[in-house]
């Protein structure tokens, strides 16, 4: 009874495809889960992260809707409901994870798992045999050795999305996209915040050209770049810039400098871990046959969509199915207000991989839609590389509303390899945002 064609470790937006794949085609399944269905993601993670970021963006769209005809008066920004409607997203997912589970018979343990040999799994004192172990972990916030950085304020991202009052000044050491998506939510309901980044640009995974922009739209943030914190001390961050110290007051930390992956010790059963993770190949398999690492605890590419891809992959190689990851043509999303989201090369990586590189921009407000609701003052921009000998395009990066929700497009157009007039030749809805990309191409 306790034998299973697969057994699933870990119950985040990897584990839990996984297992839903897996079970839909009839393979007997076990999803092991030590905290809550849905994983980092769902609980601590891109859901509650969004919920907060949208009652923000309401807030401050009722503060200055008066351009667009309507008036509103004793606008107050409440965290305590905002954090209920928060909490009750995260309950709604999880049932629905479950529901899930339960239609394509998944059998569910909520238990911490430990792994005794490739196909043995002990949990909630009972031991589970497979056939294909996948371990689908994920990973935990990096602490780094700061003095102070044991205080009770200083939170990392899930202890931030559980405080009960709001701080008078905020510092977020980390300017990658999870500190500034709080700096983001934080500084549109009126907290005053300061983002402490040690590299010369935050979220260097974006187009030089668009972190600027982001930076400079989002006015109220104080960005202090190429600052190393020093120590934490009381109500003071502490951080040196090119040989000078500054203290800045902080009722609050926020710990955002990266994540580390949840290996479980794996390589006591002999499974080959690297410093940023369990080692795969482009089937997700790592060097013990039958066991495969998805999501955060491979280290390859830590984005909640990854790990589901990922999980398909892993699930296809065991059926038998040809499969396999690639990475070209992953897009990513950072639901600041405003939006950022991009796809396949900057410009930078394009001309440092020597292709003969072209590029053309736009301004969002060209876009009908985009200046009919957003208006003229609204920040936004679309930026396409293409390799100018083959016309393929390289990348596609956008900032303004709506990006995350067409940058899927592009996604599509790298991954077929699209030339320019490929794209030419499709027709996009009018009026739309997603124009943007088409009529950007024109400028080529």
């Amino acid at each position: 009874m306790n034998k299973y064609d697969l057994i699933v470790i870990g119950a985040g937006p990897g584990g839990y495809i996984a297992a839903e794949r897996a079970g839909h085609e009839g393979l007997k399944v076990l999803i092991i889960e030590k905290e809550n269905l849905g994983g980092v993601c769902t609980n601590w993670g891109c859901i509650p992260t969004k919920s907060l970021l949208n009652s923000s963006k309401l807030y401050k769209k009722a503060l200055h809707s008066e351009e667009f005809g309507v008036s509103a008066e004793n606008v107050v920004f409440s965290l305590e409901k905002a954090m209920a409607h928060k909490q009750d997203t995260i309950d709604t997912l999880r049932k629905g994870i479950a529901y899930l589970m339960k239609m394509n018979k998944v059998d569910v343990i909520m238990a911490e798992a430990e792994v005794i040999a490739a196909d043995t799994v002990l949990a909630d004192g009972k031991t589970y045999s497979c056939d294909n172990l996948i371990i689908a972990t994920g990973s935990t916030a990096f602490v780094p050795p700061i003095p102070g950085a044991d205080l009770p304020h200083v939170l990392d991202n899930k202890g931030i999305l559980a405080v009960d009052k709001l701080p008078g000044n905020l510092v977020i050491i980390g300017g990658g996209v999870i500190g500034v998506e709080f700096a983001s939510f934080f500084s549109n309901i009126g907290v005053k915040v300061s983002v402490v980044e040690m590299m010369d640009e935050i979220i260097p995974l974006m187009d030089a050209d668009f972190t600027k922009a982001l930076r400079k739209n989002l006015s109220k943030v104080d960005f202090h770049l190429k600052a190393r914190v020093t120590k934490i001390d009381g109500t003071k961050v502490y951080f040196e810039k090119d040989g000078v110290e500054t203290a800045l007051d902080a009722d609050m930390v926020l710990m955002s400098v990266g994540r580390r992956p949840i290996t479980m010790g794996l390589e006591k059963i002999g499974v080959d871990v690297a410093p940023q993770g369990i080692r795969v190949d482009e089937q997700m398999k790592t060097n013990l046959p039958g066991v495969y690492a998805i999501g955060d605890v491979n280290g390859k590419s830590l984005l909640a969509h990854s790990a589901s891809r990922m999980a398909e992959v892993a699930v296809n190689t065991i059926l038998g199915k040809q499969d396999c990851m690639r990475y070209a043509a992953v897009p990513w999303a950072v639901y600041t207000d405003p939006e950022a989201a991009g796809c396949g090369l900057t410009e930078k990586d394009a001309k440092e991989q020597g292709y003969n590189v072209k590029t053309a921009s736009s301004q969002m407000r060209a876009n009908g839609r985009f200046l009919a609701e957003m208006g003229k003052k609204a920040p936004g921009m679309c930026k396409l590389v293409v390799d100018d000998d083959s016309g393929e395009i390289l990348g596609v990066h956008l900032l303004g509303s709506y990006s995350s929700e067409i940058i899927h497009s592009a996604a599509v157009m790298l991954e077929m390899e699209l030339r320019v007039q490929d794209v030419k030749e499709i027709i996009f809805p009018h009026p739309s945002i997603s124009e943007i990309i088409k009529d950007t191409l024109w400028g080529l």
